[in-house]
């Protein structure tokens, strides 16, 4: 029987991912040891392609939490596709592991990875397609601050990428309305939008001016201009999203009570200014926090726990 991934939000149906929000509510002694069979810790592959702070360091305290032991290993010390092939990589460690997880640069990796072994779970932590362990930390501290999401809506201001499609998709399953404040040639597609209304979503709508986007939203998501790997497009994106700054005129346009959200690591005065990811209304802290109660819920449900 082959076990279950998580390598996009999409692999959960709606109840799914309302119930690892819920175990993600709960505290960790609630969760018992999954990988911890009788007292002897169950090893977790933890690969890097990407360097990283929250997804390091959520995912080692979850497995540790849930009685696992994680190993860290870098991407020259396995050599994908270079010393050896993804699969030959994915089927030794699924003999020593209980659980795979990577945070690559290409999405089709963990796509071979859990190909490769179909009775181990396998966990996305970051590719460029998705960022699932991101977008159930945005979902529970919405829930946190928001209360039941169903109805309230979430707006994302800037490049349709990874961060925005996962939170796109989790909103979606969520029963949120979506809107998104895109530059031009940075926007989702007419079929992407299609595909994530058909997830759930009340409405997905998608503006060029991002202060039609956030007017009247419940929360507001950015993320950097520049991600790993687009270092070289740093200046021609810095003129593409001239005017797409979270500043206070902006969130003005949003819900009073709206809150703003970013997934770190942020650059103030670019995507966001800072007396808004430093103000009353910023939740990025607590939204960083939960990426290890998202990651120590999403590890215990592809384990089995309910």
């Amino acid at each position: 029987m082959s076990s279950r991934s998580c390598l996009d939000v999409t692999d959960f149906t709606a109840d799914e991912v309302a119930a690892i929000l819920a175990l993600a509510e709960l505290p960790p002694a609630a969760l018992g040891h999954p990988l911890g069979a009788r007292g002897v810790p169950g090893g977790v592959a933890l690969i890097f392609e990407k360097p990283s702070n929250r997804t390091r360091q959520s995912m080692e305290v979850a497995v540790a939490q849930l009685g696992g032991h994680p190993v860290y290993t870098r991407a020259d010390e396995v050599g994908f596709d270079i010393r050896e092939p993804v699969e030959d990589v994915a089927r030794i460690m699924a003999g020593y592991h209980s659980v795979i997880a990577a945070r690559v640069f290409a999405h089709s990796l963990v796509e071979r990875i859990a190909a490769a072994v179909p009775d181990t779970p396998v966990v996305n932590m970051l590719s460029d397609h998705s960022h699932p362990l991101q977008a159930f930390a945005d979902a529970l501290t919405m829930q946190q601050l928001l209360g039941p999401l169903a109805g309230k809506t979430v707006a994302y201001v800037g490049d349709y990428n990874n961060v925005s499609r996962s939170l796109a998709e989790i909103a979606a399953l969520l029963g949120m309305p979506v809107r998104l404040g895109c530059p031009p040639g940075f926007a989702a597609d007419d079929a992407e939008l299609e595909r994530i209304l058909l997830l759930g979503a009340p409405s997905v709508e998608q503006f060029g001016r991002p202060h039609e986007a956030v007017r009247g939203a419940h929360a507001v998501h950015t993320d950097t201009w520049v991600s790993m790997g687009q270092e070289d497009d740093k200046e021609a994106r810095r003129q593409a999203f001239e005017g797409f700054t979270v500043d206070a005129d902006m969130m003005a346009a949003a819900d009073p009570r709206a809150v703003f959200m970013h997934c770190l690591p942020a650059y103030r005065g670019f995507e966001v200014a800072a007396d808004v990811i430093d103000g009353p209304q910023s939740a990025v802290f607590q939204q960083g926090h939960n990426r290890l109660h998202a990651a120590r819920a999403i590890l215990a449900f592809l384990l089995g726990v309910r």
